[in-house]
């Protein structure tokens, strides 16, 4: 609360220096970016906690110094890196396309001293535990094999289950490099988003419902990602915050359950047994969180072989604030007709 309050006053204060007159800016607050000239769209690094972190930036055309914009940040799946959304041409052009600068950092892992998978770490990754009473273990470790990282190994893990990195603060990180960003640009720091896949859609949830940065965000968009069974967190701000869930009916390794069944699913690919919180209960959580009180229905996303649900009414641009997604699809992103549906969403909040 201490930083929210700190950062909106910066923000009016650097704002209004810059122009003068608050009537200048008729969308949201300037940040300390405004009117200066903004990076060109490329790769760039930024040191958090003594660790180089890199991100690529794209920023659209048409972008005005003098004109706060939307801001999204995109985190990519365990293993990848910045390309498989900075690169994606579905995914950039419908950003581009709105006028959405677009972050997207890269997590830490395939550099010393872990020499792995880039990973992003969300409550019970790292330690292979969920707290609670008692603690749940986040896979069947007799058949899932050790992934933890040299960087856990001995600290933080807890069993082997660890499956991502130790090597710095990622919900930090973060929190960081929006700041970072708002100096940089001149972003609506009431308009600024996340969405991620897989890992990096699990990490999402983490953003939305910790509440170090989830009043950063207006909304999120996980894809093919949920929390460890056992976390059920509701957002991490007052009065609730839009997702957008989408997940793969066809997904082995985080399937989203059946319909209507709030029970944890386990993956059931070859080698892995990771438990995770159903589709069904984790959006129940979220609705409830947003008041939603509506019989659950349906809801036309526009995207053939996908269905949506909510017991969210419609709200802003006749979206409901909490959807959940299912599409004829496996672990996969579905980014060619996905991104529309994400910035859709994005719009309509």
């Amino acid at each position: 609360m201490k930083y929210g309050i700190a950062r909106t006053l910066q923000v009016m204060c650097c704002g209004l220096a810059l122009l003068g007159s608050a009537s200048a800016w008729p969308e949201g607050l300037a940040t300390p970016g405004c009117g200066r000239s903004p990076p060109a769209t490329g790769s760039y690094a930024l040191v958090h906690g003594g660790i180089r972190r890199h991100y690529r930036l794209v920023v659209p055309p048409g972008y005005d110094r003098r004109r706060p914009a939307r801001l999204v940040l995109a985190f990519h799946g365990w293993g990848g890196d910045e390309r498989e959304f900075a690169d994606d041409h579905h995914f950039v052009a419908e950003a581009s396309r709105r006028g959405y600068v677009l972050a997207v950092p890269r997590g830490l892992g395939s550099g010393l001293p872990d020499d792995n998978n880039n990973a992003w770490t969300f409550r019970g990754s790292a330690t292979g535990v969920v707290d609670g009473a008692p603690a749940q273990p986040i896979c069947d470790a007799s058949i899932t094999p050790d992934y933890r990282y040299r960087s856990c190994r001995n600290r933080v893990a807890l069993n082997t289950c660890s499956w991502t990195q130790c090597q710095d603060n990622d919900v930090a990180f973060v929190r960081d490099l929006v700041a970072h960003l708002e100096r940089q640009l001149c972003i609506d720091p009431k308009n600024v988003y996340a969405a991620g896949g897989s890992n990096g859609g699990m990490f999402t949830w983490e953003l939305g419902m910790n509440p170090a940065t989830a009043p950063l965000f207006r909304a999120i968009a996980p894809i093919i990602g949920l929390p460890h069974a056992g976390d059920e967190r509701p957002p991490g701000k007052p009065g609730g915050m839009p997702v957008l869930l989408v997940t793969g009916l066809r997904d082995p390794v985080v399937p989203p359950g059946a319909w209507d069944d709030p029970s944890p699913t386990t993956t059931s690919n070859d080698s892995d047994r990771f438990h995770y919180t159903s589709a069904t209960a984790i959006t129940r959580v979220w609705s409830a969180a947003d008041r939603c009180v509506s019989d659950e229905h349906r809801v036309d996303s526009h995207a053939a072989s996908v269905e949506c649900r909510t017991s969210c009414d419609a709200g802003q641009g006749q979206w409901p604030a909490v959807l959940d997604c299912r599409a004829a699809m496996g672990h996969d992103y579905g980014l060619r007709w996905a991104s529309k549906l994400l910035f859709d969403f994005f719009d309509a909040f």
